[in-house]
């Protein structure tokens, strides 16, 4: 004979596939996003049209051609194509590696951290505050201590990297930790289980959609570390921040816009894959949107 349990779950699990079943679909909508960006394209010939024959400083605004160009193709002064761009390609992996490792760090941290929090309010009293202070010290502020501490290459890129993205971790996991249902807290305190079990078991399991989130905002935020970090320490191998001051200083107009636009498709990349990681890991039963 099924218990209780066994049958509340199946109709739970049948109110879930009705609940599925009636919702509506939605009608295909890839043609707007399409005309929004032809239209964005149209008006950024419109600029460069102006920039260069009105205000002669084509440089400002390059026409869009010239930067797919200079995606695509190694530039020389000349203005001939010479093949693949192999710095502005080198420079996205330079980058792409200290995100990811920051992310990385950032994440162990931030889970740990919030769930030494989670273990009681005193310890999440006394720990708190430094994760707030750490979110709203400026980094700029710290790049003299970092540099002279950690030098002015990779690990100083991780470590600012890490400072940016480790907040929404710490947030987003602490408050799914406290978010666990109370009736669920009572049962497993009724059938005497210890703390550890109930963190592997019941809170860990209940927070995974506000992990998630936390760390799709964070992945985001890691690229956004590695290209500030960048900027700052210009010693090493250089990356897209290091780039972009390049470009911008020399006033190559179709390189500079060529960079932004490869650091924002990275960034954009990063924040779905993640995105993708949470709907998979939780969206059977979760709308994780």
């Amino acid at each position: 004979m099924a218990t209780l349990q066994e049958t509340a779950a199946r109709r739970t699990a049948a109110a879930a596939s009705a609940f599925k079943a009636r919702r509506p679909r939605r009608p295909g909508s890839w043609w707007q996003p399409v005309v929004v960006f032809g239209l964005f394209v149209g008006l950024w010939y419109a600029a460069a049209a102006y920039y260069d024959q009105q205000v002669q400083l084509p440089y400002l605004v390059p026409y869009p051609h010239l930067v797919l160009m200079a995606i695509i193709h190694d530039t020389r002064p000349n203005g001939a194509p010479t093949g693949f761009n192999p710095e502005l390609w080198a420079s996205l992996g330079r980058t792409t590696v200290v995100s990811l490792t920051g992310l990385a760090i950032a994440i162990v941290i931030g889970v740990l951290w919030a769930t030494v929090m989670a273990q009681a309010k005193g310890l999440e009293k006394a720990l708190y505050p430094y994760a707030v202070v750490l979110q709203c010290v400026p980094i700029l502020a710290l790049v003299p201590l970092i540099g002279a501490l950690f030098g002015y290459d990779f690990v100083s890129r991780v470590i600012v990297t890490v400072m940016i993205a480790l907040f929404p971790m710490v947030s987003n996991t602490l408050f799914g930790l406290h978010a666990t249902d109370r009736a669920q807290r009572e049962l497993f305190a009724l059938q005497g289980a210890g703390p550890l079990t109930r963190l592997l078991k019941l809170q860990i399991p209940a927070a995974l959609p506000s992990i998630f989130v936390g760390l799709r905002t964070s992945a985001g935020l890691s690229v956004i570390g590695a290209i500030v970090g960048d900027q700052f320490f210009q010693r090493g191998n250089p990356g897209l921040g290091v780039l972009i001051q390049v470009t911008a200083s020399r006033l190559m107009g179709p390189e500079l816009y060529a960079t932004i636009i490869i650091a924002s498709l990275y960034g954009i990349a990063v924040f779905l894959v993640f995105g993708l990681l949470g709907r998979l890991a939780v969206g059977r039963w979760f709308d994780f949107s």
